[in-house]
């Protein structure tokens, strides 16, 4: 199997999937896997969260923008890794603004308390269809 095809099974893959693992590092050093609500996306490479300006990964991705993500489906995964740039750009939080989102951030897409997290991919590791591939992306 071709690596453009698997990217695009990946891709496959991750519409498929409603929850991804989000991954900082914290202060210790030590990886912080926490499961997200996928909003967003562009391929594998662009991959849009929200979550609170000052949760503990918002924190974390502000220290050290390192990240790991992954989502599976079926016996299918994908794990990539990459960096995590914390939006707190007006345009783009009323964009991606969702209806449930006023659950957790009651003043609306203008929340301060509302941030949005751009996870960007450099290398994916595919486990799909049996098939192994270790990738950097471009």
């Amino acid at each position: 199997m071709s690596t453009k095809t698997m990217k695009e099974k990946a891709t496959e893959l991750l519409q498929r999937c409603e929850v991804v693992v989000l991954a900082s590092v914290n202060e210790e050093g030590y990886p912080r896997p926490v499961p997200m609500s996928k909003i967003a996306t562009e391929g594998i490479s662009t991959i849009w969260m929200s979550t609170g300006a000052d949760s503990l990964k918002t924190i974390d991705f502000r220290k050290n923008p390192k990240a790991g993500l992954c989502f599976q489906d079926k016996g299918d995964s994908v794990a990539l890794t990459g960096t995590v740039e914390v939006v707190t750009d007006e345009k783009m939080k009323k964009e991606l603004w969702q209806d449930w989102f006023i659950e957790h951030f009651p003043g609306g897409p203008t929340d301060p308390g509302y941030v949005l997290l751009k996870f960007e991919s450099n290398h994916a590791t595919y486990w799909i269809e049996g098939t192994f591939i270790h990738k950097k992306l471009d």
